[in-house]
């Protein structure tokens, strides 16, 4: 339990909680080095247990439209590049 006094913010109802405060305080009480590391590890575990991982379909779906996206705008830049150069050639004969 903690001992700690509230402070004035956690008087306030208005003010949002991180839910990860037990998680927080927990990690700072171990004995040295050890018990931190294991605060640390069981709070990084609870919070990758709160990712939405999305799944295979989605993953697939999205990882082709980044390629796609890409590929496109490698396309347009080489084509302003050879513009540009094609008209300096012009230009500076």
């Amino acid at each position: 339990m903690d001992q700690r006094s509230p402070s004035p913010q956690a008087q306030d109802d208005s003010l949002p909680q991180a839910e990860g405060d037990a998680a927080v305080a927990t990690a700072s009480d171990g004995d040295g080095p050890e018990g931190a590391d294991d605060g640390f590890v069981a709070s990084t575990l609870a919070e990758l247990g709160k990712v939405v991982w999305p799944s295979r379909q989605q993953l697939f779906s999205e990882s082709v439209a980044v390629i796609l996206m890409v590929t496109v705008s490698a396309f347009a830049i080489a084509a302003v590049s050879r513009f540009y150069g094609w008209a300096a050639s012009q230009i500076f004969r």
